[in-house]
């Protein structure tokens, strides 16, 4: 029996919703009881042709719709999500566990989202450019790159998904998104919308599955013209190859592992207020959570100390209760890794000055912890956390932190934090980043560019360049017509 708060798991293929009858299913677990929400579908191969077949048969029709008219329906879905925010941010705190307050503003943005793209797919304009001959006329286009396969996480039902749904729609693309079988009450709820704002059938589809098998059957199929996915650096990399093997364009946020530069400037009490908001919030399970914090000397002891005390005063507990500042991790798997990177440092001598371990009773949850005095060969340093866990590392001088700051492989997000404008501007221009904070651990929104360089991915979502990723450029180069002596 379904959990009376959340929602039906179904399947939603060329307009129609599919529940689990004579299909796999597999259960979905409330991070903060491990009770059964309820068990959702898989789609079967023949699921997924059909969506296949859905989508390039509905996509001539949805390109051919006026942008106007495109964005109409994805202004009506954000209205439907707004309408239905507490539902839906209760659906998302049942399924994933960070607090409600947090969810609220998820779904609110979600819904900026699909108002963002609605908006600036009327503005995917082409250009004219003056030609070299008086009897040429030159144009640039723009138009919708193909079916999109998308996969999303469980981190951010809402926001990631969203991203992966409104870009693709607005530019004129028809679009499959595999959603995290961890979460799918959230993108099932942002799909009910889509339908009740009357996007045509097939024009969009939601899948679930075992990742591997549709994502292998989904990139192999030549139906598909572009994949955009959001996960791991791990799996990128492999759908990356297997989406380059139809030379596939595709757009990948990966991981990351963000470096915090805290001069002694400022006030080390207030940043520090700032960073424990910041790092744990949805219980740190974010890709440009502040990972690494580098104090500087002068104030390094006075910023710990603040810090641990925030970090001791947070209650942590289910979402659904607005007292608590923190939820449970998302699954058991996180719970295992925070186990392994305490483990690791704590054997390689770093000092646990807060939490460190799981919480009795059931539930994922895992204790705020703060880890000093972090030998440079600890895990936690190398690999991104994904949790909780938060590293305060001390430095002496500039030339020294941005060295360790640009030191791995990661590039999604960076923050800076300083009162002097100089050393602020020389940084953001140092920083190996797709994102970089200067004094604000806010790097995103509807309107702004979002995504990484290096192991953390490539291709933006947001912004201009997030409908841009979606759209193809033709180049029309147009001469007199030879017409025939009469």
């Amino acid at each position: 029996m379904s959990h009376t708060l959340y929602t039906s798991l179904q399947l939603y293929i060329d307009g129609q919703w599919l529940d689990g009858g004579g299909r796999q299913t597999e259960a979905v677990i409330d991070p903060s009881t491990e009770a059964v929400l309820g068990h959702l579908p898989h789609a079967s191969p023949a699921d997924l042709d059909r969506a296949l077949a859905a989508a390039a048969r509905a996509m001539p029709a949805w390109t051919a719709t006026p942008a106007f008219e495109r964005g109409r329906l994805l202004k009506r879905t954000a209205d439907l999500i707004r309408e239905r925010l507490e539902h839906i941010a209760r659906v998302l705190t049942l399924e994933q566990g960070k607090p409600l307050r947090e969810s609220r503003i998820e779904i609110a943005l979600t819904a900026d989202i699909f108002e963002w793209m609605a908006e600036e797919g009327r503005r995917a304009y082409g250009r004219i450019v003056p030609a070299r001959h008086p009897d040429l006329h030159w144009s640039v286009h723009q138009e919708p790159v193909g079916v999109v396969a998308a996969f999303a996480p469980w981190n951010f039902p809402g926001t990631t998904p969203s991203r992966k749904m409104a870009g693709p729609l607005a530019a004129g693309c028809a679009c499959i998104l595999k959603a995290s079988e961890e979460t799918p009450g959230t993108a099932i709820e942002l799909t009910r919308a889509l339908h009740d704002a009357g996007v045509p059938p097939g024009v969009f589809n939601l899948v679930f599955g075992v990742p591997a098998e549709v994502s292998d059957h989904l990139i192999g199929s030549p139906i598909v013209r572009k994949l955009t996915f959001t996960g791991s650096t791990a799996v990128g990399k492999h759908l990356a190859g297997l989406a380059a093997k139809g030379l596939k364009s595709t757009t990948m946020e990966l991981g990351g592992h963000a470096p915090v530069l805290i001069y002694d400037d400022v006030d080390p009490a207030a940043v520090a207020r700032l960073a424990v908001a910041s790092k744990f919030r949805n219980a740190g399970q974010v890709c440009v959570s502040p990972s690494r914090i580098f104090v500087q000397d002068g104030i390094y002891e006075e910023f710990v100390a603040h810090f641990i005390e925030q970090t001791r005063a947070m209650q942590i507990g289910s979402g659904l209760d607005e007292r608590n500042a923190m939820g449970p991790l998302a699954n058991p798997r996180r719970l295992a890794a925070m186990g392994e990177y305490v483990a690791d440092a704590r054997e390689k001598g770093a000092a646990i000055r807060a939490g460190g371990a799981r919480r009795e009773g059931p539930g994922f949850y895992w204790e705020p912890t703060v880890v000093t005095d972090i030998p440079a060969s600890a895990r936690i340093l190398h690999e991104e956390p994904f949790g909780p866990i938060a590293s305060l590392i001390r430095f002496r001088d500039e030339a020294e932190v941005l060295v360790e700051a640009n030191s791995l492989r990661y590039g999604l997000a960076s923050y800076v934090f300083t009162s002097d404008l100089d050393r602020a501007t020389r940084a953001s221009q140092a920083l190996k980043a797709g994102l970089v904070g200067i004094n604000t651990f806010t790097v995103s929104g509807p309107e702004t560019p979002w995504g990484g360089v290096g192991d953390s991915g490539y291709g933006k979502e947001g912004g201009i360049e997030g409908l841009q990723g979606y759209m193809s450029v033709k180049f029309v180069s147009q001469g007199p017509a030879a017409r025939r002596a009469r």
